[in-house]
């Protein structure tokens, strides 16, 4: 899927909301007047998903897509849920451009839907309906002066594929994402080939990636100004010993996981690692492909949520679990070390709260890759849904703050320490369709009623206004 962020220049003072009461607002305001600079450029959104937030999945002549047949399949979600409504976006796309606005972000995130574009794919004629959507959806964005208008282009950022480590991993070797192949112990499929097919699919997802890099340079990039970039899910693994081979574990995992598709696209060429392992399974670049694949982007974009411990299991005796295959590069993930979390806990089985992860992570990406623009292009906190809780108690969402402000702290320090980070989207605007998990957990700074597909602000949503309007306000103190 392609992703667009799109920004503007926003000045605005927003005095704190009562929601911030009690106990919670002298350590708030503190917290929000002693924050550090980040660079007055610096983009602050929300992010999004066409299929987790659209809806409307066959409206407007748009075809299906892999998830809206997967969804419709008995037993696939967890809840039975499926994205045909999903929280409206398609049809309360002003009322959601609405809530960016109080907000104060001045960039925004979203994906297109293929299937709204090309409903019959390479088979049939451009779906004008489709384009129109995505005109009404970024001109409205443009009225609200959530753009730069500055270039004749609207779009100022791309990305060609969102996540597709995950993509490959879920959709080609455990079978848990669409076209749900995999093989032996690795999931339940009726067909697939766990050890192969991965690598397949992400050689084709990197070439493809290269090649509408190109398109774009060669045909757009000059008249428009903009970038091109990819975006990969970035989780930060911890050695779980400081013995060497926990440590060359560690950076493995890395390897076999985001390195996986950022090696080739920046180098041109898979990790040694990789090709030490896996041998002839890893399809090879032929030179042509290495030449167009050299600095074969312009930022990178960074989805961090979370960490975890690695373990070495070539020279020790791993028990089952994740990353203990050859094809998965002989490594264990564990979220536990001598039976304590790596970070605080949360209702979500592989999320902990660990926000030194976002300083390593950043810091790791500068020292490899070196002076590369990035983007945290997603970063959230998820709570499973408890449908006993009152409204009060929903929109009370200390932990997601919490976790907001200390993943921004970690990501100040990263870019004081000479990290090239531009900016930063949180992961939701709103409550969403959560992939297999339906509408289990929650992400949004905006609660939504699922019922009503009514949207209320969090006290999360009031603290991440008052962050940007700080650092506004910080930075034009600086510049006087």
């Amino acid at each position: 899927m392609e992703i667009s962020s799109i920004h503007k220049a926003l000045f605005l003072e927003i005095l704190l909301s009562p929601l911030l009461a009690s106990g919670h607002l002298k350590t708030l305001k503190e917290s929000l007047d002693t924050s550090p600079l980040l660079p007055s450029n610096f983009l602050f959104g929300t992010a999004s998903s066409f299929y987790q937030f659209e809806g409307a999945f066959i409206s407007d002549g748009k075809g299906l897509n892999n998830w809206d047949v997967y969804t419709h399949k008995p037993g696939t979600i967890i809840d039975g849920s499926n994205g045909d409504v999903a929280v409206g976006h398609y049809h309360r796309y002003l009322e959601d451009i609405d809530l960016m606005d109080s907000l104060g972000v001045n960039s925004y995130r979203f994906s297109i839907s293929w299937a709204r574009i090309l409903p019959k794919g390479r088979f049939g004629d451009v779906n004008l309906a489709g384009i129109d959507y995505y005109n009404k959806l970024i001109d409205a964005l443009l009225l609200k002066d959530i753009c730069f208008k500055s270039f004749d282009d609207r779009v100022k950022y791309w990305v060609t594929f969102n996540e597709p480590n995950i993509l490959v991993i879920a959709g080609y070797r455990s079978g848990e994402y669409p076209p749900s192949r995999c093989s032996g112990w690795f999931g339940n499929c009726t067909s697939g080939d766990s050890e192969k097919e991965p690598f397949v699919a992400a050689h084709n997802i990197i070439l493809s990636h290269a090649s509408a890099v190109d398109i774009y340079r060669t045909k757009y990039q000059k008249e428009q100004n903009g970038s091109i970039g990819i975006v990969v899910h970035a989780v930060w693994y911890e050695p779980i010993s400081n013995s060497t081979a926990d440590l060359l574990a560690a950076e493995k995992a890395q390897s076999f996981f985001m390195n996986w598709f950022l090696d080739p696209i920046i180098f041109g060429k898979y990790h040694v690692e990789m090709k030490k392992i896996l041998g002839p399974t890893l399809p090879e670049f032929s030179s042509s492909d290495r030449e167009k694949l050299k600095k074969g982007l312009d930022f990178i974009g960074i989805n961090h949520y979370t960490s975890f411990y690695v373990q070495d299991c070539i020279f020790s005796e791993c028990e089952a679990g994740r990353g203990v295959s050859k094809t998965e590069g002989f490594y264990l993930q564990t979220s536990q070390k001598d039976g304590l979390p790596i970070g605080e806990s949360t209702t979500v089985d592989w999320l902990c709260l660990y926000p030194q992860g976002m300083e390593k992570i950043v810091t790791y990406k500068k020292e490899r890759y070196g002076d590369i623009p990035m983007f945290i292009t997603e970063n959230g906190f998820g709570e499973k849904d408890n449908p006993n809780s009152t409204i009060e108690t929903c929109l009370k969402d200390v932990k997601r703050l919490e976790y907001m402000s200390s993943h921004l702290d970690a990501l100040v320090t990263a870019v004081r320490k000479g990290a090239d980070v531009r900016g930063y989207f949180a992961w939701s605007l709103l409550d969403n369709f959560e992939w297999k998990d339906g509408y289990t957990i929650r992400f949004g700074l905006h609660h939504v009623d699922y019922a009503t597909l009514r949207r209320t602000p969090r006290l999360s949503a009031t603290w991440y206004k008052q962050y940007i309007a700080n650092h506004t306000t910080q930075n034009l103190s600086a510049s006087e």
